[in-house]
């Protein structure tokens, strides 16, 4: 091989050589990219519980393995979030429409929501499916598996607070585990609002709003996970 030919040759390689590291660098982008899109992230394991529902059957975490679930705070003589909440856990069921779907209500005001009163609610919400179950117990236990869970329930003993709680979701797989998808900068979300909106990008929370862009992720993704 002549001089020039040689040199040619190496000057090809210098360039053709970077050039397939960066393809290859955006392919494993594109490839993490659609990972993270597809593929949902483990927050921990479901806190083990034990109350009692509507129908007055004691209800644990054990009993809903192999079941995706959803698992909310609420009481039922919520004015606020709490029937927007419901509403949308209704729409979810239709929508899911599984016998391997179930929705777990804890009762953060269990004083007022004996499983009788739970039971007469579930019937105005319009709860259909067996494993819906509205649960009731020791308030102190309840505020305890909230901290667990990591969603806010307010304190028992501030008259002004015990009744608050957030608006937020956890999605369960069949395993017992608490799992979320990733936002668009790759950062695991951890929960799902239950909330309405009053913008398609979920900014503004509105009891009346038009938009519930997290319900309908959290349908895609409890169709993920129960496939």
């Amino acid at each position: 091989m002549s001089k020039n030919n040689k040199a040619q040759t190496e000057t090809k390689k210098k360039v053709i050589i970077p050039i397939a590291i960066f393809a290859l660098l955006f392919l494993g982008i594109g490839i993490g990219m659609g990972y993270f899109k597809k593929n949902l992230y483990t927050v921990m394991k479901v806190p083990d519980f034990e109350l009692t529902d509507q129908n007055n059957k004691k209800i644990t975490n054990k009993d809903m393995l192999g079941k995706v679930y959803l698992v909310e705070f609420f009481f039922s003589r919520c004015p606020t979030i709490c029937p927007v909440m419901n509403r949308n856990m209704r729409f979810i069921e239709d929508e899911v429409n599984s016998p391997e779907f179930g929705i777990v209500s804890i009762s953060i005001d269990p004083e007022n929501d004996t499983p009788a009163a739970l039971k007469e609610h579930a019937k105005r919400v319009g709860a259909k499916s067996p494993d819906w179950h509205f649960l009731t117990g020791d308030r102190d236990y309840i505020g305890k598996l909230a901290d667990q869970f990591n969603i806010y329930v307010g304190d028992k003993e501030d008259e002004s607070e015990s009744l608050n709680h957030s608006g937020m979701i956890a999605l369960v797989d069949k395993e017992g585990n608490i799992r979320c998808r990733y936002n668009k900068d790759n950062m695991p979300i951890l929960y799902y609002s239950g909330l309405n909106y009053e913008d398609p990008e979920g900014k503004t929370p509105k009891l009346n709003g038009k938009y519930h862009p997290d319900r309908e992720i959290l349908i895609e993704d409890i169709k993920k996970l129960l496939k």
